[in-house]
């Protein structure tokens, strides 16, 4: 069996965890999440402890992504996620207004990114943007099209990075 797939998933005080058919469905106090569950995977629940195994020896790595994908979810719905991004740049900077993310990243106008539901942006500087949810996919997908506006440049380092992202400097060309 694969190795992600045999350790066990601690369900924590405060979340429910339940299936209905092929759909796992986790509420907590952060939000609640459904996903469906793969027909090649089964999910057992013992005194709050969940196991994942496959129905068959064939399908031991989708039963390691399963335990994957549910342990994000019990996660996201107990503390949720956070991604945070760093403007680099002269004049670059990012404000929340209502419902949409403005961002000023060099170019002639500003960019509006529309706020996803399930989601929440905050900028706690001019230079940072702080992305939060309980989904870690719809999280880290947010953040990516953030920085796909102005992704980090090998020359300078102007852009939108991750906050712990380091960009490798080029050279510039020499006379």
């Amino acid at each position: 069996m694969s190795r992600i797939a045999k350790s066990p998933i601690e369900v924590p005080k405060g979340v429910e965890y339940s299936q209905t058919g092929s759909v796992v469905r986790v509420k907590g106090p952060k939000a609640t999440l459904e996903m469906d569950l793969h027909p090649a995977v089964a999910i057992t629940l013992d005194d709050g402890v969940l196991s994942v195994a496959p129905r068959n020896d064939a399908d031991m790595a989708m039963a390691g992504t399963m335990r994957a994908l549910v342990a994000n979810m019990i996660e996201g719905v107990a503390n949720g996620f956070e991604k945070k991004l760093a403007l680099v740049g002269v004049g670059y900077r990012a404000s929340v207004q209502g419902n949409s993310l403005n961002l000023q990243l060099g170019f002639s106008h500003p960019v509006e990114f529309q706020i996803p539901e399930g989601v929440t942006i905050e900028t706690p500087t001019q230079t940072e943007i702080v992305v939060r949810g309980s989904d870690k996919q719809q999280v880290g997908q947010v953040a990516a099209k953030i920085r796909a506006y102005r992704p980090p440049e090998p020359y300078k380092g102007k852009g939108v990075r991750y906050a712990d992202e380091r960009v490798v400097m080029k050279e510039a060309k020499k006379a």
